[in-house]
């Protein structure tokens, strides 16, 4: 994972508790925090950052289930990843 994709959803993990948490690709999104509004302003932030936008396929519970899940979504639109896909 991409560290300021960790960075990015450090304030959305409202439930993690105090001090720092380590996000790994099994960090469950929903049990430290992220419900749908929050998904919402997660993917506004993650579509900002990254420059992309996540198809509507991609808007389901299980691409917002951990962060493993939601970065792999997110890295299959970025432009280095498309033209792995295309080559």
């Amino acid at each position: 994972m991409d560290p300021r994709f960790a960075e990015l959803l450090r304030p959305f993990l409202k439930l993690a508790g105090p001090g720092e948490i380590t996000i790994t690709p099994d960090t469950d999104l929903r049990r430290l925090g992220v419900d749908s509004m929050q998904a919402i302003e997660l993917l506004f932030s993650l579509e900002d950052t990254f420059g992309i936008a996540l198809p509507d396929e991609e808007m389901n519970d299980a691409t917002f289930a951990t962060a493993g899940s939601l970065w792999q979504a997110v890295s299959r639109q970025l432009p280095d990843r498309a033209a792995e896909a295309s080559a």
